[in-house]
């Protein structure tokens, strides 16, 4: 029995990146007949973030800083790997202009804030679970990330 792949409304993608820009959101997610759907938009024009279906989230597109260090082809298997514990959007400094809070070769403690993830307004410290050195930071200031999704590699 085959199960025929759910198409992608043109129309409603349209509706919601115009729904985007008349309310000054950053970001809106449909779920409608087991797709979902986010549309995002960073800077002034929308953008399209193509639909996961329901059920593990995959990782989607990671933006690695370059290291010295061989890595791993997937990071989700890097023993040193720091996981979004939500979904959010991710920033890499305190507050727009300012000094990020890490950058590739930066030792860091236990405890100390690698990243905020904003969820619901609400900013939330990604601390380091262990002491080590940042080799990769997997993630772009001011992007969308999933719970689960690769951030940043403390070796």
């Amino acid at each position: 029995m085959s199960q025929k792949k759910p198409t992608i409304d043109q129309t409603l993608i349209r509706e919601l990146a115009e729904l985007l820009k008349e309310t000054d959101l950053t970001e809106i997610e449909v779920e409608q007949e087991g797709m979902r759907l986010r549309i995002a938009r960073h800077g002034t024009p929308a953008t399209y973030v193509a639909p996961v279906v329901s059920g593990p989230v995959p990782a989607q597109t990671v933006v690695a800083v370059p290291t010295t260090a061989a890595a791993p082809a997937d990071p989700l298997q890097h023993p040193g790997v720091v996981k979004s514990p939500m979904v959010g959007t991710a920033y890499l400094a305190p507050e727009p202009g300012a000094k990020a809070f890490i950058e590739v070769g930066d030792k860091v403690t236990v405890g100390q804030t690698l990243l905020i993830v904003e969820a619901m307004k609400t900013m939330n410290q990604i601390p380091a679970p262990h002491a080590g050195t940042v080799t990769q930071i997997l993630v772009a200031d001011g992007r969308p990330v999933e719970y689960g999704e690769p951030l940043v590699i403390v070796e």
